[in-house]
């Protein structure tokens, strides 16, 4: 039974989570399976400084350590996502995070520390949802699919050498070693395309599947307050960072969870 008062977001994934101590007993166990449920879980009213956020992720996994963006000093597994303006957004694109590593991460933890009074929102996309929207053959063909993902772009607005960024090779479909669905994955923002075919014969199928999979039926868009913390599934989740806000201060910080190797 949940200990804790909780309600749902929208039909298509979230759920909302009040009342929660990341210390008390059985939290963790809690926290999976609304995740291998909802896929995102937003706990309300938290402050947490940025050991104590590292500490609560750490009852989900091994932190990680972000290959390419920056971490707050004295916490290497803790990035700062803070607004320095619309020309150099990095997350206003689809994705989940870090696909390009070998062992992209399970889970993300945002925490709201400072928030503009109107924009700002985070859109999430449930991936099981458009895997299943999709026609058996196309599921059939898809399903003997992988597509090489890469951090090059990312890497330059960072100011390094993209030929230095991680890649790796992932199914275009992972099967969720929790639930055992089936989810798409590849997003516009990594993918660059399917293992075997040159870029140019991808265009047209991942073009399909990123339209696909961020139709609006799937997705829950969370306004943030402080003191909000979200938490998602990477492996079946994809999320948009929507910079409408202007100059308004912004400021997040985010710790993520160490994955399996995708299968």
């Amino acid at each position: 039974m949940d200990p804790f008062e909780s309600r749902l977001l929208a039909p298509a994934l979230g759920i909302e989570v009040l009342g929660f101590d990341p210390r008390g007993e059985g939290a963790a166990a809690q926290l999976v399976a609304h995740l291998d449920q909802h896929l995102v879980v937003v706990l309300r009213d938290q402050d947490l400084s940025p050991e104590a956020l590292v500490d609560l992720a750490s009852t989900l996994g091994e932190p990680a350590v972000h290959p390419l963006v920056p971490h707050l000093a004295g916490h290497e597994a803790v990035q700062v996502i803070k607004n320095s303006g619309k020309s150099v957004t990095l997350n206003e694109h689809w994705h989940t995070d870090v696909s390009f590593a070998k062992r992209p991460p399970k889970y993300t933890l945002l925490h709201a520390r400072s928030v503009p009074a109107i924009g700002g929102d985070t859109q999430f996309a449930n991936q099981y949802l458009a895997y299943e929207s999709l026609s058996a053959g196309m599921r059939s063909t898809i399903d003997a699919l992988s597509a090489e993902h890469r951090g090059d772009g990312l890497a330059i607005m960072m100011g390094k050498d993209p030929s230095q960024a991680p890649h790796a090779v992932h199914p275009v479909v992972r099967t969720h070693p929790n639930t055992s669905k089936r989810a798409l994955y590849v997003c516009a923002a990594f993918t660059r395309w399917i293992d075997g075919w040159s870029p140019e014969e991808s265009a047209g199928l991942l073009r399909f599947l990123f339209e696909r999979s961020t139709r609006p039926e799937f997705t829950y868009r969370h306004h943030w307050m402080p003191g909000d913390v979200a938490i998602w599934d990477n492996r079946a989740t994809l999320h948009y960072a929507i910079h409408d806000h202007g100059d308004g201060e912004r400021i997040l910080h985010r710790v993520t969870v160490t994955g399996e190797i995708p299968v």
